[in-house]
């Protein structure tokens, strides 16, 4: 997910006169030590500006190694294409589109608002730029091999990877919802925020619901889907 901008200081600092002798009293200095010039300048501090990429000493690597110790729960992140005529009802619909996340996270109770961190620039990113409407589902630990299918890098398309995956569509949004999800949510996006190589999606939740509460969470700990035990 600069170098701190140089200032100069205007004007040269003068050398300080000679204190005044000794044998002077103390009675008769001056108010002000004889050292002060009052045309000297005020030395003002070098602003900085906030650094390009990574902090000064922390690589990728070390980012990536440090918060891949956090354990996250894993969703699929699912939104369907427009019809390719939007003015012709009888248009076939657009393709569903699937992302697996782990940057997902509830944001409001009121209004009850979710977070998904999208990289910027991928199909869903994308997508969501173009329309609102979005679904989440919660995946159990029996589902690792969606989250690994949706995981894929380079596919061109979601179509085939949704075909052995029972799903139901949401009545909000007409995304799918998977079958066997320990939850499931309707959301239509609120804000897009940029931050860094990825765009924070914050969506109002439309609809939500609790198809399975069988087993547990599939969590995502140290490169690797894992089971809670």
């Amino acid at each position: 997910m600069c170098r701190a901008a140089e200032t100069s200081v205007s004007g040269v600092l003068k050398t300080p006169p000679a204190l005044s002798s000794p044998s002077r009293s103390a009675a008769s200095s001056p108010s002000r030590p004889a050292a002060y010039s009052p045309s000297r300048p005020a030395l003002s501090s070098p602003s900085l500006s906030a650094p390009a990429g990574h902090a000064e000493g922390v690589t990728a690597d070390e980012f990536r190694a440090a918060l891949s110790r956090l354990a996250a729960g894993v969703v699929l992140v699912t939104a369907q294409e427009p019809p390719l005529d939007p003015d012709d009802p009888n248009a076939p619909l657009g393709e569903d589109v699937g992302m697996t996340a782990t940057g997902f996270m509830s944001v409001s109770l009121d209004p009850p608002l979710v977070l998904v961190s999208l990289r910027t620039g991928a199909r869903m990113d994308d997508l969501l730029a173009e329309q609102p409407l979005w679904a989440v589902s919660v995946l159990s630990e029996s589902q690792r091999h969606i989250a690994g299918r949706f995981a894929m890098k380079g596919r061109v398309s979601d179509r085939l990877l949704f075909e052995d995956i029972p799903y139901v569509r949401g009545e909000a949004v007409g995304a799918p919802l998977v079958g066997g999800a320990l939850a499931t949510l309707e959301c239509r996006t609120e804000q897009r925020v940029p931050a860094g190589d990825h765009t924070l999606v914050v969506g109002r939740v439309l609809t939500a619901g609790v198809p399975s509460a069988d087993g547990g969470p599939l969590t995502y700990f140290r490169g690797r889907y894992r089971q809670l035990r």
